[in-house]
């Protein structure tokens, strides 16, 4: 798609590069406001679970999280004002009018009208004169009535219940509503969100049990940290003490969750609703706009800056995210409908203006005054950091920046669910696959373990894992510990008729193997029946074709052919022998080989490379996978099988091509991990020894 003036050529630098590209994002969907203000409905026609009036109420509400900020933080000028705001000043009124032709319709039972009542609460806390103050006594009381209606209302039990609270804090902040009418209501919902708790200041979407396990951006940046500090802005008069803690919290979260973004301003896409794409930054929005002071080493306005615009940077070298008309679309980083969900309608993504916030400041204050700081850099004996919470380990090997993850999953009936929570390692420049249908090719098993017991029919994968827990293995060097090793360690049943138990450890990168990660499985046939069973493993997927002309990558014969290709700045073709496939591109190189095995036989184990379904991935359209195939007939009843496999992965980083280009692709590749267990150590000089 082509770029979008404003925002793809902005370099993010200054208050009013920021205002600038918000202004890009806000005029383009002028051409589909109703007549009335009320409505915007992009020139789509894909749908959602809800009716189509709640979902061009998405339309209005969402550009609000701009809107509001911009006339908060006193940036528009009277015409920019007239062209921008007043059409949704008077959509407010025609929205929540009954007896208008653009009314928004009665609240009901779970309604995504909830949802969009927090942004226009925001844009009413935010703006109250222009909102509120400006409009009529009829007008008022259509506002108030339309929003109380979320009172006495059932609602599910996550991040929604904030979607109530904030509504009622705007009703009596602004609208006249007696604080001691709603207290009992706001109480209610904030203790029950006391439960959503995880410790070092991370929240569930929702309480952390065995029917659901959650802590993904909606925990940050799409809504509950956000929504805290937004309740700490406005609140802080009627709720000081619980304002004060959700301060804490942030500071608490802020120093893990800088670690999910890359120094080049990528973040690592996980969960759900990722068509929200650069919200991925709300937090760091809302930080400055709530003023928190955040503790080293993050304790300088210019590193919070530079997590922010960093962001926004990358996101702007994204030109596919947009329609021809300019507005966003479903997707990630091209339009995809694959990945998104049953809530996305065509106007979902302008959740993405949640991270204008910082708007809100003005010019001269420190956030927008202080020089732009990169990550921190941190005193560290390891590549990788161990978030509890959210059990998962964080790694950035300097050439690398990913997640490995396991224990969390979604019970909702929600599309790819086990691509967005269950895989064993989530990239910031690689993403991840999503299936499109149920044969292997369209499952696209990308970082995870699939898994058939009929021949390939059908498949599964990791999803609801039983058991889960942090380990620890150890990189000796002649018998001596030298490093501390993060580990995941799971256990999860694949099949109902089938008792087959599959327990996974996987294992951070070491600093003596810096660009390899490692799993080792374990599969036990408990049942008393034998089992044929085929196992894939896949690394990670990677842009699939040449860099010239879009051309099927060329195959290559041996790891010194492939390090020497021709015509490109860097290597590019595909390698499979015998336990190892690598595929090298444009975007990096992705590799995986089977290291050891105990219960298998040579000719059971074949490395493939895995061609997928278009638009699978989340960053590129056309994808391979290097995999792993094992094939296992007649694994007997009461026996078991355990493999250990090695991933291998280098990024070529928009902006950082340079650096991959002087790596040394073939040693780096030549150079698999060694992992023992502790009473096989002896004569091995360097390995990771496992429990």
């Amino acid at each position: 798609m082509p770029p979008v003036k404003g925002f793809s050529d902005n370099v993010f630098q200054t208050h009013a590069d920021f205002k600038v590209a918000g202004l890009a994002l806000l005029r383009p969907l002028k051409a589909y406001q109703s007549p009335g203000g009320a409505r915007i409905k992009l020139p789509l026609t894909t749908g959602t679970h809800f009716d189509d009036i709640a979902a061009q109420l998405e339309g209005y509400a969402r550009p609000l999280w701009a809107i509001g900020t911009l006339v908060h933080g006193n940036c528009l000028t009277p015409e920019e004002t007239e062209e921008l705001v007043e059409p949704y000043v008077r959509g407010l009124a025609n929205g929540t009018d009954p007896d208008h032709e653009e009314y928004w319709g009665d609240v009901v039972v779970r309604d995504q009208r909830m949802v969009e009542m927090e942004i226009i609460s925001f844009a009413l806390l935010a703006a109250p004169d222009a909102f509120f103050h400006s409009q009529t006594a009829q007008v008022k009381g259509n506002i108030k009535r339309w929003l109380f209606a979320c009172n006495g209302k059932d609602f599910p039990v996550t991040n929604w219940l904030w979607f109530r609270v904030m509504t009622n804090l705007a009703l009596v902040k602004v609208c006249g509503v007696p604080y001691e009418e709603v207290k009992g209501s706001m109480e209610a919902d904030l203790r029950e969100m006391d439960n959503f708790d995880l410790g070092e200041g991370w929240s569930a979407d929702g309480s952390w049990t065995e029917d659901g396990r959650q802590a993904d951006y909606y925990s940050g940046s799409f809504a509950v940290q956000f929504s805290q500090l937004i309740y700490a802005k406005f609140a802080h008069d009627l709720d000081p003490r619980r304002c004060e803690k959700f301060k804490q919290k942030a500071r608490d979260f802020a120093l893990a969750f800088w670690r999910y973004f890359d120094d080049n301003g990528a973040a690592i896409p996980f969960g759900r609703s990722l068509s929200y794409r650069f919200a991925f930054a709300g937090f760091w929005s809302v930080v400055a706009f709530a003023e928190v002071d955040i503790p080293a080493p993050l304790n300088d306005w210019g590193v919070v800056k530079g997590l922010l615009l960093r962001h926004y940077r990358w996101w702007a070298q994204k030109h596919d995210i947009f329609n021809i008309d300019s507005t966003l679309t479903i997707g990630f980083a091209y339009p995809n409908m694959y990945m998104s969900e049953d809530y996305n309608s065509p106007q979902s993504p302008y959740w993405a203006m949640k991270s204008f916030l910082a708007l809100a400041l003005p010019s001269s204050h420190p956030f927008w005054t202080a020089e732009e700081k990169p990550l921190p850099t941190v005193a560290k004996t390891s590549l990788a950091t161990v978030v509890k919470p959210s059990f998962h380990i964080l790694c950035n090997t300097g050439n690398h920046h990913f997640l490995l993850s396991s224990g969390q999953f979604c019970p909702w009936p929600l599309k790819a669910t086990e691509a967005k929570y269950g895989k064993f390692a989530y990239s910031s420049h690689f993403g991840f696959s999503v299936p499109t249908g149920p044969i292997l090719m369209q499952l696209a098993p990308d970082s995870t373990l699939a898994l058939s017991k009929d021949g390939g029919d059908t498949w599964r994968v990791p999803w609801k894992v039983l058991k889960y827990e942090f380990r620890s293995a150890k990189f000796m060097r002649e018998g001596k510990e030298e490093e501390d090793v993060p580990a995941l360690w799971s256990v999860w049943k694949p099949w109902r008729d089938a008792d087959v138990e599959v327990e996974t450890t996987l294992l951070a990168p070491s600093s003596r193997w810096p660009d390899w990660y490692v799993r080792m499985h374990r599969i036990v046939n408990k049942g008393t029946s034998e089992v044929n069973i085929q196992a894939v493993q896949g690394g990670f997927s990677i842009q699939g074709r040449g860099d010239g002309r879009g051309e099927v990558l060329p195959t290559r014969s041996s790891i010194s052919e492939l390090s020497t290709t021709r015509g490109t700045a860097f290597p590019e073709g595909t390698l499979e022998t015998l336990n190892r496939a690598l595929i090298c591109s444009n975007a990096g190189a992705s590799g995986i080989c089977h290291l050891s095995s105990h219960g298998l036989l040579e000719e059971q184990v074949e490395s493939r490379v895995l061609k997928p379904d278009a638009n699978t991935n989340l960053m590129w359209q056309r994808t391979l996978i290097p995999t792993i195939n094992i094939q296992l007939h007649g694994f007997a009843a009461g026996t078991e099988l355990s493999f250990t496999t090695g991933v291998f992965a280098l990024a070529r980083r928009f902006g950082q091509e340079e650096k991959y280009e002087a790596a040394h692709i073939g040693t780096k590749w030549e150079d698999t991990p060694i992992v023992c267990r502790r009473s096989e150590v002896n004569g091995v000089g360097e390995c990771i020894v496992v429990p």
